[in-house]
């Protein structure tokens, strides 16, 4: 087996749930090292004494548990195997290939001492019959592909390549850990990044929607990727995709639109693509229409697309709403009278707004980036991240920061 590396910010998530009397879910797209995390996890467990006979430890993709595909037979054949005595912890991975699994990890806390981890690459295993058996009974970790400082812990640099060509190469192949082992071949990593690519198309998104069409599927997640950072709806890809003869659309008015629409959610489920809403800063609320739609990894995009340095601002920008989602941060564009701000990122008692841009040279960019800040009303703090060493920190109370410095903070 390939040594395991660790990833302190999810292993402690688990440290800290464990024996809390709830599901521990993580979640996230295919290969983004959730398998790996649950075995560093029971690592952890067996070396602060916890006995190989009270963990079981399973994932159920493997063809030896072939015959285990409905709940019944997982229930049983995991009954039979959890000890009398102490608690057992059980780890349970990709157990969306179990039908109604949920029915057995109910009846598994309700009829043992046991402390359960699960983790899934789609949304419909959080849908909502599972929702409703196991309200407020579990907490999700959602697990992403490597953020800017784990890249540079998982690849090893010779000592003579500076941050700035670490970045790079972090734009360029993206995080996904599996890529390690290519050490930057960009003909491997492709071909690894287009494997795991077909899978999730294949097995997370076609197989539970029979009706879908893949060459459809295909056209929206290029679109998607080409338009990253910009607003887009529905109806108006829609429109691109009908006058192009890809979507008929028949009599009923934004039919193309519901279709692309209907698309995009199944990228979103697979984890492939995040959504993000609007927010009227001054009005308190969150508008209905013309989010945003930001990719999981920059190396799926650059994978289909091919990578360009002209489209480095929008990809900056992915990254930036990366990391807010990696420090727990809820993520919105935000629109102030006429102008937008990039991201406006709330906790429970805290609140950011940001603009990222390339470089904050030329005064005109300056002025553009700096005039919706300068709109909030409130005291909430205000950054701009560019690519700019610049000696400049502060514009009127405007942190400006560079942006490799804050991904590593």
């Amino acid at each position: 087996m390939a040594e395991l590396i660790n990833r302190p910010e999810y292993l402690n998530q688990l440290i800290q749930n464990r024996d809390v009397d709830l599901v521990k879910i993580v979640t996230g797209i295919r290969r983004c090292g959730k398998s790996s995390l649950l075995d560093l996890f029971h690592q952890y467990l067996s070396d602060n004494g916890v006995s190989d006979a009270n963990i079981i430890h399973m994932n159920l993709e493997s063809l030896r548990y072939r015959n285990l595909s409905d709940y019944l037979a997982f229930y049983d054949y995991v009954s039979e195997r959890i000890p009398k005595d102490g608690k057992t912890y059980l780890i349970f991975d990709e157990l969306q290939a179990v039908e109604h699994w949920e029915k057995a990890i109910e009846s598994f806390r309700l009829d043992f001492n046991v402390d359960i981890y699960i983790t899934g690459s789609n949304a419909y295993l959080l849908s909502t019959e599972f929702s409703t058996l196991l309200s407020g009974r579990y907490v999700e970790i959602r697990m992403l592909p490597l953020s800017f400082k784990e890249f540079l812990t998982f690849y090893e640099f010779d000592p003579s390549v500076t941050v700035e060509e670490k970045f790079q190469k972090y734009l360029q192949f993206g995080g996904m850990p599996i890529l390690r082992e290519y050490r930057f071949n960009e003909a491997r990593s492709n071909q690894a990044l287009e494997g795991i690519y077909s899978t999730v198309v294949l097995r997370d998104i076609l197989l539970r929607n029979n009706q879908a069409d893949q060459g459809m599927l295909q056209k929206i997640m290029l679109f998607l990727c080409s338009n990253i950072g910009s607003i887009t709806s529905p109806n108006s890809i829609g429109n691109v995709l009908s006058n192009e003869g890809d979507i008929q659309t028949g009599k009923g008015k934004n039919v193309a639109g519901k279709t692309v629409d209907k698309y995009i959610s199944m990228l979103r489920s697979a984890f492939i693509f995040y959504y993000v809403g609007r927010y009227d800063v001054k009005g308190k609320q969150l508008l209905k229409t013309l989010g945003k739609n930001y990719i999981i990894d920059m190396g799926f995009r650059n994978m289909l697309l091919g990578y360009r340095d002209a489209d480095r601002g929008h990809i900056i920008e992915n990254i930036v709403f990366l990391e807010l989602i990696r420090r727990d941060y809820r993520v919105y564009i935000g629109k102030v009278g006429e102008t937008e701000i990039d991201f406006v990122a709330e906790k429970p008692n805290d609140k950011l707004y940001i603009q990222v841009t390339e470089s904050m040279q030329s005064p005109e960019t300056r002025e553009r980036e700096l005039r919706p800040l300068r709109m909030i009303p409130d005291n909430y703090e205000k950054i701009v991240l560019s690519m700019d060493r610049s000696y400049i920190n502060s514009y009127d109370g405007i942190k400006s920061l560079y942006l490799i410095d804050w991904l590593l903070s």
